[in-house]
């Protein structure tokens, strides 16, 4: 009777289902509109702001970004339309601009010229966002590689060390003119690895006794060891913090923070003890004008700054600042200080919240999941970019040594615009299944 009732209530009142994906993707599209809209306007004020006219494939520009931008919106529309309508149209909005501060850059560079090959990136990792959203239908699946997703992510966190190292850091495989960083991949490995075995053992974990403590310290080891044999400060914090949430998250004991940061500032300290590029990350941090007083000139950090002041409230304007006197790196780990002096505090705000509301989608995506996997997977892809966005802003603006990490979409840097876009797709996958109706939703074709 109760069964009869309830589906009787169901056929009378269908709209709560069917209507909110329609509203939802009608949200999103317009959105993307705006996005590319304002990524278009952008690439138009640095051509007045350079030459004096609106650059002449303008049109182009903002075709070819609407067209992948569509796409991306045609496959959420299809196969996953109850996702939030947030994260693609943010996403897009955060990958123009960066294409547009890059291009800014670029004409300061006449031949050095990242911009072309940043575009290439960005259709390459929209081509896997729509593939992910198009063959992922449902994110538990995931949970059934978590082995293989462990150690694929540890032997490409390793990898790199057998390389020479790059700007005092080996981070990078370098073939026949071919560049890759495989700690952008192996950070969304670790995030599925990660979800999937603290999903089986939260319970385990969740004690203090001493085999509780031994995921946490052989952590630790490996992230200390990808430090001192990769001299990479950012991928080892980054590694070691998205851990330690996610085992925050998926035991409920504030010990573990507590416990996470004590290890990691041991470390942290040790290592630059010891270690040349780690001690003088740390010294450039602890006084960014020595050399200014020394008259050696401004450093990285030092000119970061002056940007930063340069660009005051509303900003010197797009096209109109001096950030490419920071050096090799303006277009990549300090990409985030030519926002801060051509858009100022008030552009830079802009972008922070955009970033911001990338990561409360996440979190929101992974409260409303139902599956404990899908909802530590969740934590632990928007605290990916929640950890990578302080530790870069913080690092260029002086708050914390720097690390070298690239800022997500804004930042050259062809692996990382890929992982990014692979980050959303998973996201708007999560988002969508936490919002289906659970009467539709399938089986869990992975286990509990």
């Amino acid at each position: 009777m109760t069964t009869q009732a309830a589906r009787e209530r169901k056929a009378t009142n269908p709209a709560p289902v069917t209507a909110a994906p329609v509203g939802r993707r009608g949200v999103e599209l317009a959105l993307i509109l705006l996005a590319v809209f304002l990524s278009v306007c952008g690439y138009c004020a640095v051509g007045l702001a350079r030459t004096g006219h609106v650059p002449p494939d303008a049109v182009r520009h903002g075709a070819g970004l609407g067209v992948l931008a569509l796409l991306a919106h045609l496959a959420v529309r299809l196969r996953a339309p109850h996702a939030d309508p947030l994260p693609l149209p943010i996403a897009v909005l955060l990958n123009g601009l960066g294409l547009v501060l890059i291009h800014r850059l670029d004409l300061e560079t006449p031949g050095d010229r990242a911009a072309p090959a940043q575009l290439m990136w960005s259709t390459l990792g929209i081509g896997l966002f729509v593939v992910v959203v198009w063959l992922l239908r449902d994110h538990r699946v995931l949970r059934q590689a978590t082995k293989a997703c462990g150690i694929s992510a540890l032997v490409l966190l390793v990898l790199p060390a057998l390389f020479p190292a790059v700007n005092g850091a080996r981070i990078w495989i370098r073939l026949a003119g071919f560049s890759l960083q495989p700690a952008e991949f192996a950070k969304v490995l670790l995030v599925v690895f990660f979800a999937g075995h603290l999903a089986v053992h939260r319970e385990a974990l969740a004690e203090t006794g001493r085999r509780a403590l031994g995921p946490v310290v052989a952590t630790w080891l490996l992230s200390v060891g990808v430090l001192v044999l990769e001299r990479d400060l950012g991928t080892s914090l980054l590694f070691f913090a998205l851990f330690v949430i996610l085992l925050y998250v998926a035991t409920g004991r504030l010990t573990w923070i507590a416990l996470g940061l004590a290890l990691l500032s041991a470390a942290a300290v040790a290592v630059a003890r010891v270690e040349p590029h780690v001690r003088g990350r740390v010294a450039d941090w602890l006084d960014p004008f020595a050399s200014v007083e020394a008259g050696l000139g401004a450093g990285q950090i030092a000119q970061s700054l002056f940007a930063f002041a340069a660009g005051g409230l509303f900003g010197e304007g797009l096209g109109q600042g001096q950030s490419i006197l920071i050096g090799f790196a303006a277009k990549s780990d300090f990409i985030l200080a030519t926002a801060g002096e051509e858009l100022g505090l008030a552009g830079l705000s802009a972008v922070i919240v955009l970033y911001a509301l990338l990561v409360e989608r996440g979190y929101r995506a992974a409260q409303l999941t139902r599956d404990p996997f899908g909802r530590l997977l969740a934590v632990g892809l928007a605290s990916l970019i929640a950890v990578q966005v302080f530790v870069i802003a913080g690092g260029v603006t002086g708050l914390i040594p720097l690390t070298g990490m690239a800022m997500p979409f804004l930042a050259q840097g062809g692996s990382s615009v890929v992982t990014n876009w692979v980050i959303v797709a998973l996201l708007i996958r999560l988002g969508d299944a936490a919002n289906r109706d659970p009467a539709d939703a399938d089986g869990d074709p992975a286990g509990r």
